[in-house]
């Protein structure tokens, strides 16, 4: 049975389109958005769905150090490029994902020595904050530095002490105006992990440090986590002033071998998504609620959780789920 607490005023109607999320989402000032894969924008009935239903869109891979600076002297930002002017053209907002994360990384980096690997992080920052500069409102700039005992996690970057304040300074320099966040999962309610963060955040505002926010992941199960303290979180975070956005929330279920997951199952996804909107909705910094693809035809979940499937709030046919349902109702 999961963690957060399911009532009936988040109980699912029947399945269907209405009013489209994103005029929900405009009418509480918040955003509802969605990871995209550049590749298919192609196929009609996922662009169709994505611009009706969202107001801002992410890259899930296309802006990650390694395919958009897979070389020293090379940049490749086409893929990028195509889902930002996708954003523009139907009026949505687009986040950044991410500039310094351990996974993704072009190998060449690896092979730095640590003058050069921080010099090599500020050019990259550098270029690709410059690059879309005025056309991404917003950017995960470190991602997952994090242990969750709230140790900080070893990686290539971590050999130049201080490298998370340097990066949010150099973003900072590279687009004056851009929304500035640190990210992480597991970190979504009171524990280890999120108390670090809120540390570090803390410490970062105290001193000027430019950061405006912090994104919690949520890749849940159906077992979730305490909603009571997810709400104390993202409240000791927007106490500080700071942004909250969910950047990454899916709800991975048990599924069949023909990636169908159970009606009980279904509907308790559907209560989790509901009261986590609903949750957000509560704080007026908590301003973005975005999901890790949206349909169940494109999501890493099947790939990285054997057994495990049937995330995201439409199905592979692009139907709505009760997990849609729950989130418009939550947006009522």
């Amino acid at each position: 049975m999961s963690k957060i607490l399911l009532t009936a005023a988040l109980a699912c109607c029947a399945t269907g389109f209405g009013q489209p999320l994103r005029d929900r989402a405009d009418a509480h000032h918040v955003k509802i958005g969605t990871a995209v894969n550049p590749a298919a924008l192609a196929n009609e009935d996922y662009a169709k769905t994505l611009a009706r239903e969202f107001n801002q869109v992410e890259p899930e891979n296309a802006m990650k150090f390694g395919p958009i600076h897979p070389a020293a002297e090379t940049y490749n930002f086409g893929p990028a490029d195509q889902i930002v002017a996708f954003g523009r053209e139907h009026k949505m907002a687009v986040r950044g994902h991410t500039l310094v994360w351990h996974n993704q990384t072009a190998p060449w980096v690896r092979e730095l020595d640590p003058e050069h690997l921080a010099a090599a992080m500020h050019e990259h920052i550098k270029t690709v904050v410059g690059h879309y500069a005025g056309q991404v409102y917003a950017w995960d700039v470190v991602n997952e530095a994090f242990n969750d005992d709230g140790t900080p996690r070893k990686t290539v970057w971590s050999v130049n002490p201080g490298y998370i304040e340097q990066a949010f300074r150099w973003a900072h320099e590279a687009d004056p105006k851009a929304i500035l966040f640190y990210n992480d999962y597991s970190a979504e309610a009171m524990n280890p992990k999120s108390d670090a963060i809120y540390k570090m955040v803390s410490d970062f505002k105290q001193r000027g440090v430019p950061i405006n926010g912090v994104g919690l992941q949520v890749h849940f199960t159906k077992k979730g986590q305490p909603i009571e303290q997810i709400e104390a979180n993202i409240k000791r975070l927007t106490d500080l002033g700071l942004e909250v956005q969910y950047t990454e929330l899916d709800i991975r279920l048990p599924v069949d071998d023909q990636g169908a997951a159970s009606a009980e199952d279904l509907d308790i996804q559907a209560k989790m998504y509901g009261q986590l909107v609903a949750a957000c909705l509560k704080f007026p910094k908590c301003t973005a609620i975005q999901l890790w693809g949206f349909t169940d035809r494109y999501s890493w979940i099947r790939g990285t959780y054997r057994g495990f499937g049937a995330g995201l709030p439409f199905d592979a046919s692009y139907k709505p789920k009760p997990a849609y349902d729950a989130i418009a109702a939550a947006l009522k």
